[in-house]
């Protein structure tokens, strides 16, 4: 299919000290299309020096899965002749220690709230589209952890 870059940028500060790891977390990340990015390691990880402002890895992960299975979604409604107007997610990720006792991303709930053009599908249908989504997402097909649908009404 396809090979795919990003470009991570992180510098130590003048004078700013490192191995006792006392240094700064924000970097950058660099895209083919040109989109860069402010990030940095997630405040709940190291609070004194990541920085709020920038995308942390786990967040991205979170988006990753949302963009990824919304994407899918959208390309299997519009095969079926269903219209979406509008798909918003508020995604969230869990992070929790696994069996050997490391943190992970251990579950993402996908809670999308989509609005159809004319009278909303049923039910069952929607379902089936999400599950198909589910299953033909490069992302979710690209790791272990748990994602849950939620839909908002």
């Amino acid at each position: 299919m396809g090979s795919y870059t990003a470009t991570i940028v992180w510098e130590r500060s003048a004078g700013e000290p490192f191995t006792d790891g006392r240094f700064g977390r924000g970097h950058a990340w660099s895209f083919d299309g040109g989109v860069n990015i402010r990030a940095s390691a997630s405040p709940h990880v190291v609070p004194r020096y990541s920085d709020p402002a920038g995308v942390d890895p786990e967040e991205a992960f979170v988006a990753s899965l949302s963009s990824c299975h919304m994407l899918t979604f959208l390309y299997l409604a519009a095969k079926r002749g269903l219209i979406v107007n509008r798909y918003e997610d508020t995604a969230e990720g869990v992070m929790s220690k696994n069996e050997t006792g490391r943190f992970w991303v251990s579950r993402v709930t996908l809670k999308p709230r989509i609005d159809w053009e004319g009278a909303r599908p049923d039910a069952n249908l929607v379902g089936e589209l999400h599950h198909a989504a589910h299953d033909e997402c490069f992302i979710a097909n690209s790791v272990r952890t748990e994602v849950r649908y939620e839909p908002v009404e």
